[in-house]
């Protein structure tokens, strides 16, 4: 089908497969269509449907909460051309970088779960073809039986993977994490979209760079650490990790970030608990306060690109921090918001 959209500035067209979302298909062209989560929870893909058909993948998505389906109005992300469609989009829209990594969908197969604390899982996927992507970007999974899709951010950082790594927290009413935690789900298929996402690190930045990270966002940010890693990047530029959870229970891959803390230091925060005694003594390399991950990384920063991941009353906190208390502009923070 052959999909025509009319943004603030141009128009675009592109084809899409049967029962492939606008959205996917738009960026899979290599159109820069607008979104966030990609998912059906944010509404920022909201368009307005001038001509043809449309199906709705999934009619529960909580974002739907934003549209207007009397004016027309849909989630580009959960529906799928049924004719030839027109459509609007109030924004600006413009090709993708060039050098960008092109989404695309496969399909993947789950391996590995282990379990990292009593409410987080960590699993790979298995992917049938190779996938580039930049490190802080994340992909969008959906499982056997279960509507809609889910993002997750990649832990790992390599060029040409053939496997993924993740790690999902469980969430009450969660369909997707409802799943995974249910039941062992070696060898399941999963469909796979990706990689999107905004929130990048690349060696040519020549900046000082600081993540600050709620729960399971740490995943996007331990990506980042592995190319900085990569490319020797803390022997040119300084950096600063924070991770961010309610008790010590809560941590995962402390081992991990302290064998990056001799390049990089990399502070724990525990807001629902005073810091035990036994954490310096287990994780000497790691530095721990008590608070909220914004107040703990509240400091001034020069040179900085700031990258934030996490529940979205975190990543408020924090955006809030470094654009008043920091005196960020908004153009050096990229964020990830796991709603």
């Amino acid at each position: 089908m052959l999909i025509q959209v009319n943004a603030r500035n141009r128009g675009f067209e592109f084809e899409a497969r049967g029962r492939e979302s606008v959205l996917y298909a738009g960026l899979r062209a290599g159109v820069d269509l607008p979104y966030e989560c990609a998912t059906g929870t944010c509404g920022t893909c909201k368009a307005k449907l001038i001509s043809g058909r449309l199906h709705d993948g999934w009619r529960e998505a909580p974002g739907r909460k934003y549209v207007k389906p009397g004016e027309a109005e849909f989630l580009m992300c959960q529906c799928a051309a049924e004719s030839d469609v027109t459509l609007q989009v109030s924004k600006f829209i413009n090709a993708a970088d060039p050098g960008a990594c092109a989404p695309d969908a496969c399909r993947g197969v789950l391996r590995g779960t282990r379990m990292l604390t009593h409410d987080v899982i960590a699993f790979g996927v298995e992917l049938e073809r190779a996938c580039d992507y930049d490190a802080g970007q994340f992909a969008v999974l959906a499982a056997p039986g279960v509507d809609g899709f889910r993002g997750y951010s990649m832990v790992n950082f390599e060029r040409g993977a053939r496997r993924l790594e993740f790690v999902a927290k469980k969430k009450p009413g969660g369909a997707f994490s409802e799943w995974l935690f249910a039941a062992p789900r070696e060898g399941a298929t999963l469909a796979v979209f990706g990689p999107l996402g905004k929130a990048t690190f690349y060696p040519a930045l020549d900046t000082n760079i600081l993540c600050i990270a709620g729960g399971s966002g740490i995943a996007g940010m331990m990506s980042i650490l592995a190319h900085a890693a990569q490319e020797r990047y803390f022997e040119r530029h300084r950096g600063w990790v924070f991770f961010g959870v309610r008790t010590l229970r809560d941590a995962f891959f402390l081992e991990e970030l302290s064998g990056y803390a001799a390049n990089v230091p990399v502070t724990v925060a525990l807001s629902d608990e005073q810091v035990p005694a036994t954490a310096p003594q287990r994780w000497p390399a790691l530095a721990f306060a008590h608070g909220l991950v914004h107040e703990v990384a509240r400091s001034k920063y020069e040179n900085v690109r700031a990258y934030v991941a996490g529940p979205p009353p975190a990543v408020d906190a924090a955006l809030r921090m470094l654009l008043l208390e920091a005196k960020l502009t908004s153009d050096n923070i990229r964020y990830d918001k796991y709603s």
